[in-house]
């Protein structure tokens, strides 16, 4: 593993810059020269296909509901166990995500409108299967259907949910149709 730190905003935003192909960057949200969700929001820019993973002692559901929202593909609480750790990086690294259960719980009690009314079976099927962290390849597997399908069906879902990733439709799966 070629394994990179850096200890400042700036420092992460130039590895980041410099590199090619990182398979994932774990993030604490308090790094100095960082403010809020800054360094995330700059790291998206510097690598929009990388994995970010934010590990922090943060506990708030609302901070970590907003850095999901902002492109995280995981918020993991440096409370959680090393096996919880270890095990939410697998399934990130694998094209899942991980959603621990404050966002859920902030979620399901937020009010907002239901686009999930729009959903057709088909594609409420494929959101909750897309939740569970299950790559386009095992959707399509799972339903017996191509992997063409499922991705047709996964683009009208970011359509009809407002969101721009599999983390963010997760989360929205969650709110809409409880936990499954």
């Amino acid at each position: 593993a070629d394994i990179r730190e850096a200890a400042s905003q700036e420092e992460v935003l130039a590895a980041a810059a410099g590199a090619r192909g990182f398979d994932l960057i774990l993030l604490d949200l308090h790094l100095p020269g960082a403010t809020g969700l800054s360094c995330l929001h700059a790291l998206k820019r510097v690598a929009p296909e990388t994995p970010i993973v934010i590990v922090s002692a943060v506990g708030d559901p609302k901070v970590m509901q907003d850095a999901v929202m902002a492109g995280a593909s995981a918020f993991i609480p440096k409370s959680a166990s090393s096996q919880v750790l270890i095990n939410a990086l697998k399934v990130i690294l694998a094209g899942g995500t991980y959603v621990p259960t404050g966002i859920v719980a902030a979620l399901r009690n937020a009010e907002n409108s239901s686009p999930h009314n729009d959903l057709t079976l088909r594609q409420r099927r494929v959101l909750e299967l897309l939740a569970t962290g299950l790559s386009n390849k095992h959707i399509a597997r799972e339903l017996q259907i191509s992997e063409i399908t499922v991705k047709a069906h996964v683009s009208a879902i970011f359509r009809k949910l407002g969101v721009t990733n599999r983390m963010q439709a997760g989360l929205e799966a969650r709110r809409l149709l409880g936990n499954y």
